[in-house]
């Protein structure tokens, strides 16, 4: 699966995932904006509630990524963590990604109708960092924000293994039940281990 340094497994804050990113960059497309383009983002008319309903059609996941021109930890998620196979392919088979702004001015519809410029949205979610992830959930209640109701909010960067298992714990609906994500990983990472494909080096 992934070659992903011991020190990682003792740690999952920020700074030890970011440790995870010992791997040669790949080139990633930029567009105007200054932000990272893949095949998998969808251009939309960033209308949430119809973004949301185009994911449920697809039977996916919908997952929005804040993202700003020069994020050196947007650069390493698109170049080292996002092109691995395999999380390329857990995104493509499972999610519809929308990618805003921080600073941007295009219109932003939220759940809950109000529209604003990427920018002022931004502000409104408390988004303080870039990247920001929000998952949500298959349905959304009328008059609820995406800040309320995304189902996990992850700001930073991570390594690849934390970030596989973050998406496999939305698709699993871990956020239902009482085991948080933290044990999730930790439980996922020795199981991983134990069926070998996770290839832990020193």
């Amino acid at each position: 699966m992934f070659k992903i340094a011991r020190r990682t497994l003792l740690s999952f804050g920020l700074s030890a995932s970011l440790a995870a990113f010992a791997f040669p960059a790949l080139a990633v497309e930029m567009g105007d904006d200054g932000l990272h383009k893949t095949a998998w983002q969808r251009d939309t008319f960033k209308d949430l509630r119809e973004d949301l309903a185009e994911a449920n059609a697809e039977g996916k996941r919908l997952l929005v990524m804040v993202e700003q021109r020069g994020c050196i930890y947007c650069k390493k998620m698109h170049e080292e963590v996002y092109p691995d196979p395999e999380i390329t392919k857990m995104i493509e088979d499972n999610f519809f990604v929308i990618q805003i702004n921080m600073f941007g001015d295009v219109e932003v519809t939220d759940f809950d109708g109000e529209t604003l410029p990427e920018k002022d949205m931004v502000q409104k979610w408390g988004a303080l960092f870039t990247p920001t992830n929000l998952y949500f959930p298959e349905e959304v209640a009328e008059g609820v924000s995406a800040k309320d109701a995304a189902v996990a909010t992850v700001p930073g960067a991570f390594g690849k293994l934390t970030t596989y298992n973050m998406m496999q714990w939305v698709l699993d609906h871990g956020y239902e039940g009482d085991e948080p994500f933290q044990k999730y990983h930790a439980r996922q990472v020795v199981r991983q281990q134990e069926e070998g494909v996770l290839n832990v080096s020193e």
